[in-house]
């Protein structure tokens, strides 16, 4: 259980903002070489909570292969470990998957950073001793706290290769929730998003935004500006505020984002269940309610011709019986509920995408 120690050897620092490395998931980085999910200067005005949670890397990745027999990091962060529902390894952490060279999955995992929470500067070794062959590695950062540096350590002498290339280079757009963005994930991997990175041959681009979703249309406006997407998924329902106000940003989000992108695939996903939804009739009424409304809007708006807009339904992406036991605090899921969620949807990407 203690943190994971320095590696005392000759190491050799590598930027990832330099070649071969490449940075995924985070769509604006090319332009500005920020480690942030949105641009440092929209065009229009955004939300003070969303510019602020762009800052965090849910979904950023750092993509390389190497034969080096140990691996660590050096990060600072914008802040500390706060959360008191989200392990400090999932809020502030890095971990590694691991995979065979030159091809895309599958990927194992490796390690995560465990360091001293108090600290907004830490190194961690994630792997050494292992032995001198070429291997795939992603490391995938912090979900919930932004990223100032960061170093990869190598062996002095290792070598260092472009990974392993996506079928295209388009990319799955995910908008959503506090979900989305991966709380309350135990570690950076365990976000669905990481995970079907880790399953379709895609870049994933996450834009969860905790509490701060909420579909406004200046987002939408920024969201449409990500080029090549191979398709938008919509999963903001648990930010919504209010049915009625839910009944007036989802149909304008559809309609700015289609003006960019005519034929891109839609994907618009109802909410999972609350943990406690036997206990609290409510909950189940409210969520139907809102259920009702995307499918009709769907429906709906297919039947006046755009047949490359979709519905998925959430309700059961944590599974039977038990699904009360895939979340965190009632709402957010744990390890189980994300794996569970990304099963779901899966085939449904893929057969949207592949």
């Amino acid at each position: 259980m203690r943190p994971n120690e320095k590696l005392e050897a000759a190491i050799r620092w590598h930027s990832p903002l330099e070649q071969p490395f490449q940075i995924s998931g985070l769509a604006w980085f090319h332009q500005e070489r920020k480690y942030r999910r949105l641009p440092t200067l929209p065009a229009g005005a955004v939300p003070g909570a969303v510019d602020h949670l762009a800052n965090h890397t849910a979904g950023g990745q750092i993509r390389f292969q190497t034969d080096s027999t140990s691996l660590s990091v050096r990060v600072k962060l914008k802040g500390k470990a706060n959360m008191v529902h989200m392990p400090a390894t999932g809020q502030c952490g890095v971990d590694c998957y691991v995979g065979a060279p030159d091809v895309f999955g599958p990927l194992r995992y490796g390690n995560t950073t465990k360091y001293n929470v108090t600290l907004t500067e830490y190194e961690c070794a994630l792997f050494t001793g292992w032995g001198n062959a070429m291997r795939n590695i992603v490391l995938n950062l912090p979900l919930y706290q932004g990223v100032e540096e960061i170093s990869v350590g190598l062996d002095e002498h290792a070598a260092v290769l472009a990974p392993p290339g996506y079928v295209s280079g388009k990319k799955v757009v995910i908008y959503g929730t506090s979900i989305t963005q991966g709380g309350c994930a135990s570690r950076p991997g365990m976000a669905y998003t990481n995970i079907l990175s880790r399953r379709i041959p895609l870049e994933f681009i996450n834009l969860g935004f905790s509490g701060s979703g909420k579909g406004e249309p200046e987002v939408a406006e920024i969201v449409s500006q990500i080029n090549d997407p191979a398709c938008l998924v919509v999963d903001y329902e648990g930010n919504c505020v209010s049915t009625e106000l839910f009944r007036e940003t989802l149909p304008e989000f559809i309609r700015i984002y289609r003006a960019a992108h005519p034929l891109t695939p839609i994907l618009v996903v109802s909410r999972i269940r609350y943990a406690r939804e036997d206990l609290t009739p409510h909950l189940v009424e409210m969520r139907m309610e809102r259920k009702h409304f995307e499918q009709t809007l769907v429906n709906e708006l297919r039947e006046k011709g755009d047949l490359n807009l979709y519905f998925f339904d959430g309700s059961h992406s944590l599974g039977g019986e038990d699904y009360y036991e895939c979340t965190v605090d009632g709402s957010h899921p744990n390890d189980l509920g994300f794996l569970r969620m990304a099963d779901a949807i899966e085939p449904v990407l893929k057969t949207l995408l592949l």
